[in-house]
């Protein structure tokens, strides 16, 4: 059996208190989840951990309605540990893993991961059919020894902090609210690459990045962003697009023009956050007229990122 494989590779040195889920975006409400999760753990005297999983449910269950990725695999991970968090079990989401009752999953929690509770959230369930809700995994706590804690969702203006109202905020555009959701800035990850270099012959050069085919993005438009290089944030500006003014293309590009900052990044890793989008794109009569309009761009980029105060 895979899932218990994958278990069986943890060795926890103390019982711990789980969190399950896949937690993309691993955003404020995520948090404050877990932040539930650790202050538990550590008046109980336990180790903190979130089995995650490494392809998200729905494609498995739902292929035809697969979501994109707030997060990678391994950004999940790393957010996830800066919460505090002792162990991030990442298991892969197989057709035998959801065949589970909910009492086969948490009796591998219990031998391999030696869970003493559950902390989770008030419309969460596992096992097959969901058939493990908060009532159901209660009852079943009470038998096999483990206990169970639902919190309350997070909310911010009346609005539950979630992946799907983030994915929604992203879709229009709003990065104000998705980084109110997020309770960060929304960034992209990405291998810089050749581009065409007609950045270059603009007068605005910019790294082309490569981001994974599922990753969630905003519309296609130029954004105010700021642009991570050796832990130093950058001001810079992010368009998002199929350039229009160069001819029809098919493939979306990120195209990142950072201010003052002129060393070779090919080859390179690259993060960026978005602040806020500026316009969307468009087809312009001539370069000439797009170069006025970057100019214009930039302009009111740096405006928005020296509010920001980041140095």
């Amino acid at each position: 059996m895979q899932v218990e494989e994958e278990l069986a590779r943890f060795s926890p040195e103390k019982d711990l208190l789980l969190t399950i889920g896949v937690f993309d975006g691993v955003h404020l409400g995520h948090r404050y989840l877990i932040s539930n999760l650790v202050s538990q753990a550590k008046q109980q005297g336990l180790l903190s951990g979130v089995v995650t999983f490494k392809q998200h449910p729905r494609e498995l269950l739902s292929p035809h309605s697969r979501p994109s990725y707030l997060t990678t695999l391994a950004e999940r991970e790393w957010l996830l540990k800066q919460e505090g968090v002792d162990m991030v079990i990442a298991l892969s989401f197989t057709r035998e893993l959801a065949n589970l009752t909910a009492r086969e999953f948490v009796s591998l929690l219990k031998k391999h991961l030696r869970m003493r509770g559950l902390v989770v959230g008030p419309d969460f369930a596992l096992g097959n059919n969901r058939e493990g809700n908060a009532a159901t995994l209660s009852v079943l706590g009470e038998e096999m020894g483990f206990t169970v804690t639902a919190v309350q969702p997070k909310k911010l203006d009346g609005e539950v902090a979630s992946s799907t109202a983030i994915r929604n905020a992203l879709a229009d555009g709003n990065m104000q609210k998705a980084t109110r959701l997020f309770g960060h800035p929304f960034s992209l990850h990405g291998r810089v690459t050749t581009g065409e270099h007609r950045g270059v012959g603009m007068g605005f050069p910019t790294a082309n990045i490569d981001v994974d085919t599922r990753q969630a993005l905003p519309p296609d438009g130029v954004y105010a962003t700021w642009a991570y290089i050796g832990g130093k944030a950058y001001q810079s500006m992010t368009n998002i697009g199929r350039r229009p003014t160069f001819g029809a293309h098919n493939k979306r590009t990120i195209e990142v023009y950072i201010l003052s900052y002129d060393w070779d990044l090919y080859g390179k890793d690259l993060k960026i956050e978005l602040v806020e989008r500026l316009r969307g794109e468009k087809k312009f009569e001539n370069v000439e007229a797009l170069k006025r309009q970057i100019a214009e761009d930039v302009k009111r980029g740096r405006e928005i990122l020296d509010a920001t105060g980041k140095k």
